[in-house]
């Protein structure tokens, strides 16, 4: 059987919020699994010198502008944000340990934040936002909370980012199939014929 994909995003990257809502359809498709990796791309961009693209002179009147775009191309339902982007340790640190006792409930996590954010503009930078979603899906509030502040959470992050660092992860969304590495929701058509296809 075919290894997994693997899918690295960051819950403040609309590009992520478009991929993450394909992705897993793509892959059933073609018999596949995803494994989703939040991180967190001021973490990445310490390393590759990046920023957030609505900050690039410039590019950034484009971005707003592509990125709404992207939203209608690909049927997602998106309003931008306010503030944009936040921080997204406390929804990153959520995904882990969720998966940690369920990836199912895990993933539906991912997706509640994301269209949290990117659809009713949420605060999803706040810990307390994080555990009301969570909550509502059925996960243990309380516990959860206190996990956000420990140790080993705060650890298993940091090495998630760690890890897609040495994997040349540089941006959010970033798919890795069967070690070929595709950048950006605008190599989906890459990404599907790939799957379909084998290498090209």
């Amino acid at each position: 059987m075919a290894e997994p994909i693997d899918f690295y995003f960051d819950f403040s990257s609309p590009y992520g919020y478009f991929m993450s809502e394909k992705i897993d359809g793509i892959a059933a498709g073609v018999g596949r699994k995803v494994r989703w990796h939040p991180i967190l791309l001021g973490v990445v961009y310490a390393v590759s010198e990046g920023k957030p693209l609505t900050d690039v002179p410039l590019k950034g009147d484009y971005a707003v502008r592509d990125i709404a775009r992207s939203a209608r191309f690909h049927g997602v339902d998106f309003a931008m944000p306010s503030p944009f982007p936040v921080a997204t340790q406390a929804a990153a640190r959520a995904f882990y340990w969720l998966h940690e006792q369920d990836c199912t409930l895990a993933r539906r996590f991912a997706h509640a934040v994301y269209r949290a954010y990117f659809k009713l503009g949420r605060d999803i930078s706040s810990p307390e936002v994080v555990v009301d979603i969570a909550e509502s899906l059925g996960a243990d509030g309380a516990a959860l909370a206190a996990a956000l502040k420990s140790d080993p959470l705060k650890a298993r992050l940091k090495a998630a980012c760690n890890e897609a660092i040495a994997k040349g992860v540089f941006g959010s969304p970033f798919v890795i199939i069967d070690g070929e590495p595709f950048w950006g929701v605008d190599r989906l058509p890459q990404i599907e014929r790939w799957l379909d296809g084998g290498a090209f």
